[in-house]
């Protein structure tokens, strides 16, 4: 094996042991920014989010600014595997992958210590807070940003159920916007013996649950609204409720789709608690920009796989699951791009999944091809 894939690989399996939910990375943080300090970098900038911090390589000659995006969250999930390096924190898995992202790029900074990009300067972005999507948002508005701010910014994401190492590319839009809707209402509780005495949501949220859910037959393009939550009073039999709670998923492929479907969805909301004589306050949880690719940085992937080799295929429509990245992509031009796990691998968020370490060197290869052809 070659030895920068064998360290990354057992530096990868580290952070597997080690796993932190959003907004909580701090000890992954400082295990990344150890492992880099070893490795000279000219910066390392950190107070980018809660938890979030930049390794930075210069070149001697002026030139652009390019940004690599890893993940340094986990997900609240037991691990369902019995390998060596398997979660020691119980409840909290890498079930996404984020540890193999992060030794990918971890691998660039191998490369870069030992031969510098010619020009500009490269960025290694190890952000927090991917899964809520809170993790960009708080980078880009954190102080520090400017320090980093890029020309152009990259990032992969492994995909199971595509074969194994190959390069899933897709031009425009390539994730869904997505985002949290709770729908609180209030109205008045009751003896149960006395039901008339009360003003219950439970036929607000029969008629919240059908009403939601037939939104997207009116929108243009695609949309969903998936109900995930519902919960109405207490478990008390003597009494009629007079709160509930209804949680939905909104889903598109479009920003200004999203826009829409959240006025639509406020709107039904809003009259038929006004109609059963509710009180009704929405909030908003968990929200994801559409991840869009730009044409040039998507030319500079394409370039780079073919250089490599490769095998591709162009994705028909959007990934229905959402990524953070889309702040990066509404600022700067941008590419995500998917590597294949393995047609039979274990799904994203499966409690049985694990990183493939084969997709290390593809990952590194394709981000170092475009330095080349960027900073050098």
């Amino acid at each position: 094996m070659n030895p920068i894939i064998k360290e990354i690989s057992t530096f990868r399996k580290q952070l597997h042991q080690e796993p932190e939910i959003s907004g909580e990375e701090k000890y992954t943080s400082r295990k990344i920014k150890s492992y880099f300090e070893t490795l000279s970098p000219d910066e390392i900038v950190e107070g980018l989010g809660e938890h979030g911090l930049a390794v930075v390589f210069n070149g001697d000659e002026k030139g652009p600014s390019t940004l690599f995006r890893a993940e340094l969250d986990a997900l609240p999930i037991t691990e369902n595997n019995d390998f060596t390096y398997k979660s020691n924190n119980p409840g909290v898995a890498h079930s996404c992958g984020h540890d193999g992202h992060m030794a990918i790029l971890c691998g660039i900074g191998l490369t870069l210590s030992k031969q510098r990009p010619k020009k500009g300067r490269v960025i290694l972005l190890f952000q927090p807070a991917e899964e809520t999507g809170m993790g960009a948002k708080d980078v880009i508005a954190s102080p520090n940003y400017n320090k980093i701010k890029p020309d152009f910014a990259f990032a992969l994401h492994n995909l199971p159920g595509y074969t194994l190492g190959e390069v899933v590319l897709k031009k425009g839009a390539f994730t869904a916007a997505s985002k949290g809707m709770i729908i609180d209402l209030k109205g008045r509780t009751s003896h149960a013996a006395h039901p008339e005495d009360a003003i219950s949501p439970a036929n607000a949220i029969c008629q919240l649950i059908s009403g939601l859910q037939e939104l997207p037959k009116q929108m243009p393009g695609f949309s969903l609204v998936t109900i995930i939550h519902v919960q109405l009073g207490e478990v008390a039999f003597g009494t009629t409720p007079g709160e509930a709670k209804v949680m939905a998923t909104l889903r598109t492929f479009d920003n200004d789709i999203m826009a829409n479907l959240t006025d639509n969805a406020c709107s039904i909301s809003r009259r038929i608690a006004a109609d059963q004589g509710l009180e009704c306050s929405i909030s908003f949880t968990e929200e994801f920009q559409v991840v869009e690719n730009e044409t040039k940085a998507g030319d500079l992937v394409n370039e780079a796989v073919d250089n490599l080799g490769l095998q591709k295929r162009q994705a028909t429509e959007p990934f229905r699951w959402s990524e953070d990245f889309g702040v990066l992509s509404a600022t700067t031009k941008s590419y995500l791009f998917g590597l294949g796990a393995g047609v039979n691998h274990p799904q994203l968020h499966e409690n049985s999944y694990d990183f493939p370490d084969e997709l290390l060197p593809t990952g590194i290869d394709i981000f170092c091809t475009i330095i080349q052809r960027l900073n050098h």
